[in-house]
C-alpha cells in the first residue's frame, strides 16, 4: 500500500514532517531534566578522566531522553495520515525501534557500569543483524559503470553492520565537547533530509520515504537535547545517546542507499552524456552517507592508526581526537565546538547542493569560499576582531579590550602614589588568564579554569 500523499501538493507533508520533529524535541527537552535527577540519584556520575575536558563530574545517560523522543516521534508519525503509510509500506520503522531499544540498553549499561568495549562492539553488531532481520538492509548498490548491481543475502548483511558499526562508533569517538556530537548529527540529518524529502517528492519514489521520517526525528532528538547539553552542560548524552543517534542515521542512510532502485528514477533515456549527467543523484545516495560523517569518520580512521601505532589498543581511549587538538592549538570550548559545526555543515549541504545543480559553477566556487574561511578560522584560534574606535560604543565590552588595556598602561605614568598603583593592579591579573587555555568562552582541559565557572556553578548546580 502506498503513501496517501496529496498529488500535486507538497505542503502537507512538510507540516507532518514538522509536527513529527517539533513532538520529538519537544518529548526529548522535556525527558531531560528528569533523566538528569535520575542519574545523579543513582549515581551515573564517573569521575573526571584524564582524558575528559569537563572539569566536573557531569551526569550522563541523556540517551534515556532522546530514546524517548525516538519512541514519541515513532508514534505521532504512525497516527498522522501523510505520514502512517510509511508504516504500512514497510517494515523499515519497526526495525529501527528494534535496533534501537537494544542499542539504547547496551549504552545505558555501559554510562552506568563501564562495559568492555568489545562487549560493546558486539552488541553493535547484534543490534545491526536485528535490523537486518526485520527487513533494514542494502538490497543493491548503483555502481558507475555496471549500474545496479543485486547483492546476496550475505553480502547485504556484511555491508549494512559494518555500516551501522562504524557510524555507530564514529559519532561515538565525536562525542567529546558539549553538544558536539548533538549538533554535528543535527547538521548532518537535516542536510539529509532534505536530500530525501527531494528524492521522495521529485522523482516520486516511496522507498525513500523511512529515511525522510528517520532523519525528520533524529533532527528532533538532537534538537531536543542540545540546550541542556551545550557549553556549560547539564547532562552528557553517554553511550546511550551517542550510539543511537549512531545507529538512527545509520538506519536512514541503509534505507535509502540499498532500498530505493535506481531504475525508478528512470534517468537512462536519451544519449549516453545525457545519461551520464543524470546519473549523478543516482550515485549521491551512496556517497552522502559518508560524506555525512566525514569528520566522525576521520576521526575514527586517525585515532585507529595512531593508538594501533604507538602500540595500543584500537578502542583505547587517548586525547588525540581532532576536538582535543583544536583545544590544544587555542581555541576555545565554544570556538572549537562551533568550526566542528562549520566543516559538517560545509561537507553535507555542498554535497546536497552539487547533486541537485551538479552543472552548475557556482555551486564549487561558494564550497571552495568557504573552505577557504573555514581553514583561515581554523588557523587563527587567538585572533579577536577589533572594532574601529567611532564603533566601539555599539559592540560588546570584549571588543574594546585593547583600548582599555593601552589605557591602563598609559595611566601609571602620568599619575603618581597610591593612585596609580590601583589603576595597575588588575594588569597581572588580566594576564594570568591567557587567550586559548581559559578564555572567555569557556574553559579547556589545558591550564586554569574560565573566570567563569564559579558563575556557572551557582546557576547548574551539579
Amino acid at each position: 500500500m502506498g503513501l496517501r500523499w496529496p498529488a500535486n501538493s507538497v505542503g502537507q507533508p512538510v507540516r507532518d514532517y514538522l509536527l513529527t520533529l517539533c513532538v520529538t524535541a519537544a518529548v526529548t527537552y522535556l525527558l531531560t531534566g528528569p533523566v538528569r535527577k535520575f542519574a545523579i540519584a543513582i549515581g551515573a556520575m564517573p569521575a573526571i578522566r584524564a582524558r575528559d575536558v569537563h572539569r566536573e563530574p557531569t551526569p550522563r545517560l541523556g540517551g534515556i531522553a532522546m530514546f524517548g523522543g525516538l519512541c514519541a516521534g515513532l508514534i505521532v508519525a504512525d497516527h498522522l495520515f501523510n505520514l502512517n503509510g510509511v508504516f504500512e509500506l514497510s517494515n523499515e520503522p519497526r526495525a529501527l525501534l528494534s535496533g534501537a531499544a537494544l542499542i539504547w540498553l547496551i549504552g545505558v549499561l555501559d554510562d552506568k557500569f563501564e562495559i568492555d568495549a568489545l562487549i560493546k562492539l558486539g552488541g553493535q553488531m547484534i543490534a545491526a543483524a536485528v535490523m537486518v532481520i526485520q527487513g533494514l538492509t542494502i538490497l543493491w548498490l548503483p555502481i558507475p559503470g555496471l549500474g545496479t548491481v543485486a547483492l546476496t543475502q550475505w553480502q547485504g548483511t556484511l555491508l549494512t553492520v559494518a555500516l551501522v558499526v562504524i557510524t555507530i562508533n564514529a559519532v561515538n569517538f565525536v562525542d567529546g565537547l558539549d553538544g558536539l556530537a548533538a549538533g554535528m548529527v543535527c547538521i548532518a540529518s537535516a542536510a539529509f533530509f532534505l536530500y530525501t524529502y527531494r528524492l521522495w517528492y521529485g522523482y516520486g519514489i516511496e522507498a525513500a520515504a523511512p529515511a525522510t521520517l528517520f532523519a525528520a526525528i533524529l533532527m528532533g532528538m538532537c534538537l531536543g537535547f542540545l540546550p541542556h547539553n551545550m557549553h556549560p552542560a547539564r547532562i552528557f548524552m553517554g553511550d546511550s545517546g551517542s550510539m543511537l543517534i549512531g545507529l538512527v542515521l545509520a538506519a536512514g542512510a541503509i534505507s535509502v542507499t540499498g532500498q530505493v532502485d535506481p531504475d525508478a528514477m528512470k534517468l537512462f533515456e536519451g544519449s549516453e552524456r545525457q545519461a551520464t549527467h543524470a546519473m549523478l543523484p543516482v550515485f549521491i545516495p551512496l556517497l552522502l552517507p559518508l560524506t555525512i560523517i566525514a569528520i566522525p569518520a576521520a576521526d575514527l580512521i586517525l585515532a585507529i592508526v595512531r593508538r594501533t601505532w604507538n602500540g595500543q589498543s584500537p578502542f583505547a581511549a587517548d586525547r588525540g581526537h581532532l576536538h582535543h587538538r583544536l583545544l590544544e592549538i587555542g581555541h576555545s570550548h565554544s570556538r572549537s565546538v562551533l568550526i566542528m559545526y562549520f566543516w559538517s555543515a560545509l561537507i553535507a549541504f555542498g554535497a546536497v547542493g552539487y547533486s541537485v545543480h551538479s552543472a552548475s559553477l557556482w555551486i564549487v566556487l561558494v564550497i571552495v569560499g568557504l573552505s577557504a574561511v573555514g581553514l583561515v578560522l581554523l588557523l587563527m584560534p587567538r585572533f579577536t576582531p577589533r572594532a574601529p574606535h567611532w564603533a566601539e560604543s555599539f559592540v560588546p565590552p570584549r571588543y574594546r579590550r585593547r583600548r582599555r588595556e593601552d589605557e591602563t598602561e598609559d595611566a601609571p605614568q602620568g599619575q603618581h602614589g597610591h593612585g596609580g598603583s590601583q589603576m595597575a593592579s588588575p594588569e597581572p591579573e588580566r594576564a594570568s588568564v591567557s587567550v586559548g587555555v581559559s578564555g572567555v568562552n569557556g574553559a579547556t582541559a589545558i591550564g586554569p579554569r574560565s573566570r567563569f565557572t564559579d558563575r556557572d556553578r551557582a546557576e547548574s548546580p551539579r
